[in-house]
């Protein structure tokens, strides 16, 4: 693929206006124009902080999903809502977002709404940036959803939504779309305990119908609900299975990690593009743009600028609009800066 060398990214989601949030837990006073045009006015803003920051590849921010990977659940069939095993309070925890049981076939015949977002951000975007679609992979996707006698394990949960998920990417290419993300940070939290090899043949299962048909990536974290990490914060468990994934890019955390392992890097650049988490979602320091620079100049250590992107380490949901907006202006100003110094 050709590559803007130290392409400046991001990984899908951004944070929501305070009205949207606001009038989500409204709707009903709203008809189903309003919420339509809500949207669109949502997926605007997001566009608008992007394309002012400068950056070379954008989202819509993921302004339609509620919940980075709940929200897919409303499009499939089978699911019902349980809220008995969720705790109510005290500090926020995976334990405090929902859980679903499974009450019948899983299916998803109208699709997961992946290209009704790409649609409507292909219609919003202007001219010139990158457009990027991002959607759960199966296995993270399995994650809130309950065993039972059909599916006795979430490996089981998980190949009945692998061709669901695939059918969806598959959909997305055939509506122009040239940037997918495919995300599985279940696969990066849980690395260290359960079967690499599995992982990877269930991913390059996912993604076989789109390959070389677009640029492919992969986002690895280790969580961030409510701006916490949730897995074992190591990138040594991935390898060397994870090498063998059938991408373009990888998406790895590096900042709120202050850089540990980022010489482990090298062995993902030798095989594909590499996308560094060069931002720290979590924490309210804004960084500046001479530290982006010497961010940058560490992972070009270990990749080489044409085959470098940087991003935010995760999705931006859970940071202020303000931090946010910020933090992306300062990553484009110091990816640019080293840009212009090749």
């Amino acid at each position: 693929m050709s590559h803007i060398p130290i392409r400046t990214t991001v990984v899908g989601s951004y944070p929501f206006p305070g009205w949207l949030e606001f009038a989500s837990k409204n709707l009903k006073e709203f008809g189903a124009a309003d919420i339509e045009e809500m949207t669109e006015d949502a997926v605007i803003a997001a566009i608008h902080d992007q394309v002012t920051a400068g950056l070379d590849v954008i989202t819509d921010g993921e302004q339609t999903r509620f919940d980075f990977n709940l929200s897919f659940y409303g499009y499939i069939n089978g699911i019902e809502n349980n809220e008995t095993e969720t705790r109510k309070f005290g500090p926020p925890a995976h334990d405090q977002r929902g859980k679903n049981n499974i009450v019948g076939e899983l299916t998803a015949p109208n699709g997961l709404g992946a290209v009704k977002e790409f649609e409507r951000l292909k219609k919003l975007a202007p001219a010139g940036p990158i457009l990027k679609a991002s959607i759960p992979g199966p296995y993270t996707l399995s994650g809130r959803l309950l065993p039972n006698e059909t599916y006795k394990n979430r490996f089981e949960i998980t190949e009945a939504l692998l061709p669901i998920i695939s059918k969806e990417l598959e959909a997305l290419v055939a509506a122009g779309c040239k940037e997918i993300t495919v995300d599985e940070p279940s696969m990066s939290c849980y690395a260290y305990k359960e079967d690499t090899k599995k992982f990877v043949d269930i991913f390059n299962r996912t993604v076989k119908p789109i390959v070389g048909k677009c640029n492919l990536s992969t986002h690895l974290c280790f969580g961030n609900f409510k701006g916490r990490p949730v897995g074992y914060r190591s990138i040594q468990p991935m390898l060397p299975d994870f090498l063998d994934m059938t991408i373009d890019e990888i998406h790895i955390e590096m900042a709120n990690r202050e850089f540990a392992e980022i010489e482990l890097l090298k062995p993902f650049a030798e095989k594909m593009h590499v996308a560094v988490g060069i931002i720290d979602v979590k924490n309210y320091y804004i960084e500046s743009v001479d530290d982006v620079v010497a961010r940058i100049k560490k992972c070009l250590q270990y990749v080489p600028a044409e085959k470098l992107s940087v991003a935010p380490d995760c999705g931006l949901s859970q940071t202020a609009r303000w931090a946010s907006r910020q933090k992306l202006i300062n990553m484009v100003k110091g990816a640019k800066k080293v840009r212009e110094s090749l």
